[in-house]
């Protein structure tokens, strides 16, 4: 997999010609609609088994290619090598290695003998089974290479059988899946929502459902709610009581605690219930984790933030999930979302007090449309990835990349003369949000949430990790 960033006049069947790669494979990836005119300035993601190598010293032509199974006049073909010498740090397209099917040849025999999954194998060349192989056509062997396994969430808010719909598009690259979210009442009873649609959903993935509860609402910051049931230990034996109910009713496989807003002289009781709801979810059998705000430091003050204990929460829960995003948010100022330098501030942080292997970090996947300028009460429009790429194509838009925040965003002026600016993410962003995985070394990804598309995060995820399974 790679990533291209598209240059003015450049067309799919440019790049179909460039990397080698069927136009329609490259539409598809990218969930091009038809016509396919590319925007100036995305990043589009290749499927192609090539791969970029920064070079490394003491590197030649000749040990690269013996290293990744290639020829060096083909190394030179693809990188325009000839006549100029190597340099550290240089990135070079390595070419896949191509094998010509002899007669006898199987699927599984291949695989074996270059060192790579069947499954891989079928994958690269686009085949559906093992039996599509014949004598004289070339198969691409993937690269071998060890992916590290991550844990992977997905909250989905659109219930029933709409966000049933969505676990079956994206279930296959999921750990869990999270409902959200069942709302807590003032006598410690829960909200019931249309989730049975969407767990049996997350069965059928090989998904554990993540059952979440949560204190606020699009009309309430639960601030008052979340004191009432902490302050109560009737309310929250209650609601630990429904909880399990529930969970046991539903086959969920792990609780998901969301609470948001609560109030920083509610920090100590928080915690307390943090560690109750921890005792009784092991003494049955589940995991639990819980949702933190984005905290750059022990002292961080705010109504997000104070009653987020992150030693604490590290300590007594499975993982956490950072919510690495809203930097972005709908009734501010246009800005990145989920912005990379904002979020190594967290990490920073964070990995001092929680180990490393209990955090998922929080990635927001859609996109935000501001008017300019911004003025108190406006609210930005929310929608997918895939709309704001259409968007840029409708309106000729430029997409342009924030380096620090490893961001795209561009402007346009709509039919009312209006000036508009979008921040959305791309497969460069995704994959910088990847590297930080790798980086801190964590237990994997949350998104926020399913139902936005945005195929190339998905492509990526696959191709940078393994995703753990839990059933």
């Amino acid at each position: 997999m790679m990533i291209h960033k598209v240059k003015a006049g450049q067309t799919l069947e440019l790049l179909s010609r460039l990397y080698s790669v069927d136009d329609k494979s490259i539409a598809a990836a990218n969930m091009l609609p038809a016509p396919f005119r590319l925007v100036d300035g995305e990043a589009l993601v290749i499927p192609t088994e090539d791969f970029l190598y920064a070079v490394r010293p003491g590197d030649t032509p000749q040990n690269i290619a013996d290293r990744f199974g290639t020829t060096v006049p083909l190394l030179i073909r693809q990188n325009g090598l000839a006549g100029q010498r190597l340099f550290a740090g240089q990135e070079l397209r390595i070419p896949a290695q191509q094998y010509l099917v002899k007669n006898g040849d199987t699927l599984d025999g291949i695989a074996r003998a270059f060192g790579v999954s069947p499954e891989d194998l079928m994958r690269a060349n686009g085949l559906t089974s093992p039996g599509q192989i014949r004598p004289r056509s070339a198969l691409t062997i993937p690269l071998r290479r060890e992916k590290t396994e991550i844990e992977v969430n997905a909250y989905v808010y659109h219930l029933g059988r709409a966000g049933a719909l969505c676990v079956a598009a994206e279930g296959e690259s999921l750990t869990y899946v999270a409902p959200f979210a069942y709302m807590i009442r003032q006598d410690g009873s829960l909200q019931p929502i249309d989730d049975s649609p969407i767990v049996s959903a997350a069965y059928a993935e090989n998904a554990a459902p993540m059952m979440t509860i949560a204190n606020f609402s699009p009309g309430s910051p639960g601030s008052e709610l979340a004191h009432a049931v902490l302050s109560n230990q009737n309310a929250v034996s209650r609601l630990l009581d429904n909880i399990v109910a529930v969970m046991q009713e539903k086959n969920y496989r792990a609780l998901k605690i969301d609470f948001e807003n609560v109030f920083p002289e509610d920090r100590a009781l928080f915690n307390q219930f943090a560690q109750k709801a921890a005792e009784r979810m092991h003494a049955q059998g589940f995991a639990i984790s819980s949702a933190l705000a984005p905290k750059y430091g022990a002292e961080q003050e705010g109504l997000l933030y104070t009653a987020h204990d992150y030693p604490v929460h590290g300590k007594v829960m499975d993982f956490v999930v950072l919510m690495t995003y809203e930097w972005g948010y709908r009734e501010g100022p246009a800005q990145a979302i989920s912005p990379v330098n904002q979020i190594r501030r967290v990490l920073d942080y964070a990995v001092t007090v929680i180990p490393q292997e209990k955090i998922l970090l929080g990635f927001l996947i859609y996109a935000r449309d501001w008017l300019l300028p911004f003025r108190p009460g406006q609210v930005a429009e929310t929608f997918s990835v895939a709309e704001a790429r259409m968007r840029a194509a409708r309106y000729g838009a430029t997409i342009l990349y924030d380096e620090a925040a490893q961001s795209p965003f561009y402007n346009y002026i709509d039919e009312q003369g209006r000036i508009h600016e979008v921040w959305f993410e791309d497969a460069r962003s995704a994959q910088a949000k990847f590297d930080l995985v790798k980086e801190y070394n964590l237990r994997g990804l949350s998104y926020w949430a399913l139902c936005y598309p945005f195929p190339q995060n998905w492509a990526l995820l696959n191709d940078n990790f393994t995703i753990k399974k839990l059933m």
